[in-house]
């Protein structure tokens, strides 16, 4: 009986750290709970790297062809299709899929899905991929726009600061876009806009559904994606895009779908590596990782696909590359302010009181003499 107990006190033992049970760590269906934080870093940021950098080529290669522009919706449908039938495959290998939010919600998570998705492919047949990455960088403005009018929630100046760099930086960048690709189009800045608007509402969406209902983020990915693809067949079915789209891509279909298919793969295990990153490690750590992938996948995009470059796109991508560091920088020390500009805000208050004071003394002088 003791060597028996000792037996269940070791096993015990070994799925504790520290008398807590270890938490379960996957990437897809791969458990990596064993090893090392360190490791357990490193792998996810390899997958975020690889799967994003393979779905930027992907989509650059499908979306930068300009006889896909009017068929751009029934890609975006191939697309979600996929992503679909993954979630729920991953679903049968590991936990099946109970729905706790309400059918209401999702309606509503799926338009904003097909939004972000469809706005940023269609993007791709106006702007160069490099300028909609920027974009795509840039939700800080929306958000904090929707946040002062709805929420009147009120931010540190280090998040201003930053707005107005990424803006700059922004206009720079779409200016050196505008002066260098041939296809530019300023109905790409509206539409990429629109995802953008999409894609910052999306965050907050899910996270109160998330929370509220204590969802798993595979049944949020499978009951949005179902339900979008059910509103892009009615779509794409009476604007008659469903039937031209399935005679474009019938002309190459090994290439067309197997492209696609590619890039709802990549896309989808990419998502996967960052949530995980984001349970290991944190938001701000995961989206130093996503900014620096987004980086390296615009230097990769000016070396596979040719297109002119110009000094401008750089010194434009570090100034929103900067606001976007001031952001989350802003978000561990809220109330910071610049030691130069307090300084500055300091010797203007004492020139103020001073001068004031000085006034008074004036006045009061100029009245006793009168």
């Amino acid at each position: 009986m003791n060597s028996a107990k000792e037996v269940l006190i070791k096993i015990d033992d070994a799925g504790t750290t520290n008398g807590q049970r270890k938490s379960e760590v996957n990437i897809l269906c791969l458990d990596i709970t064993s090893l090392s934080p360190l490791l357990q870093f490193v792998i996810c940021s390899i997958f975020v790297f690889v799967c994003y950098l393979a779905y930027g080529y992907f989509l650059e290669l499908i979306f930068s062809v300009p006889e896909v522009k009017p068929v751009s919706l029934y890609i975006t449908l191939v697309q979600f299709i996929i992503t679909m039938s993954l979630s729920y495959v991953e679903s049968l290998i590991r936990n099946p899929i109970k729905r706790k939010v309400p059918l209401r919600t999702y309606a509503i998570l799926a338009a904003l899905t097909l939004g972000t998705m469809a706005f940023s492919n269609l993007a791709l047949s106006y702007l160069n991929y490099p300028t909609q990455l920027i974009f795509k960088s840039c939700k800080l403005i929306p958000v904090m726009i929707g946040s002062i009018i709805i929420l009147n929630k009120r931010y540190g100046l280090l998040d201003y600061v930053a707005a107005v760099i990424m803006c700059i930086g922004l206009t720079m960048f779409t200016l050196a876009d505008s002066n260098t690709s041939p296809n530019f189009d300023i109905i790409g800045v509206i539409v990429i806009s629109l995802a953008l608007l999409c894609d910052a509402i999306i965050g907050n969406v899910q996270e109160k559904a998330m929370k509220q209902f204590q969802a798993t983020n595979n049944e949020v990915v499978f009951y949005s994606y179902a339900i979008a693809c059910v509103y892009l067949l009615v779509i794409t079915g009476f604007s008659g895009v469903l039937t031209d789209g399935f005679t474009y891509c019938a002309k190459t279909p090994s290439t067309m779908y197997a492209n696609i298919l590619l890039l709802s793969v990549s896309g989808y295990m990419g998502l996967q590596a960052v949530l995980t990153l984001v349970r290991l490690c944190g938001a701000t750590v995961a989206v130093t990782v996503t900014t620096m992938r987004k980086a390296l996948s615009i230097v990769i995009s000016f070396l596979l696909f040719s297109k002119p470059f110009v000094f401008q796109y750089a010194w434009s991508g570090m100034l929103v590359a900067l606001a976007i560091y001031l952001n989350h920088y802003s978000k561990k020390n809220p109330q910071y302010v610049p030691g130069v500009i307090l300084s500055c805000w300091h010797y203007m208050q004492s020139y103020y009181q001073s001068e004031y004071r000085y006034l008074r003394i004036k006045s009061k002088m100029y009245a006793d003499t009168v």
